[in-house]
């Protein structure tokens, strides 16, 4: 079994910051890439950043310059650090890991429970 926990949301005004956190626990073999999504209401779910084993990183356009995502591998934990935000990045924010339980088995997608991020204008 596999768990992503998430912290770090809350309610910010325009221009300020927050830190989300994700921890993979439980009984797995390994992690390739974590990654953060978010959907607003009335949205499709949208990719925000990812980031790889090593390190690489990718980011939405929108976020660009503006979130930093991070990971510590011997915690399992990734760390999106989020600063001049906008009233238009007010969104669940999901954590995403692609895990593999057993050395034999294939990678598959994992998902958080979702922590609120709104942010006033």
């Amino acid at each position: 079994q596999v768990q992503l926990v998430e912290s770090g949301g809350g309610l910010v005004q325009a221009g300020g910051s927050l830190r989300l956190s994700c921890s993979a626990s439980g009984t797995f073999f390994s992690i390739s890439a974590m990654g953060w999504y978010r959907q607003a209401p009335g949205k499709q779910r949208e990719l925000v950043a990812t980031v790889t084993t090593d390190g690489s990183t990718t980011y939405a356009d929108s976020v660009k310059g503006r979130f930093t995502l991070s990971r510590d591998n011997a915690k399992n934990t990734a760390y999106l650090q989020m600063s001049s935000l906008k009233p238009e990045d007010t969104a669940v924010y999901y954590c995403n890991a692609r895990v593999r339980t057993t050395s034999n088995s294939v990678y598959m997608n994992y998902w958080g429970q979702g922590t609120q991020v709104t942010v006033s204008s």
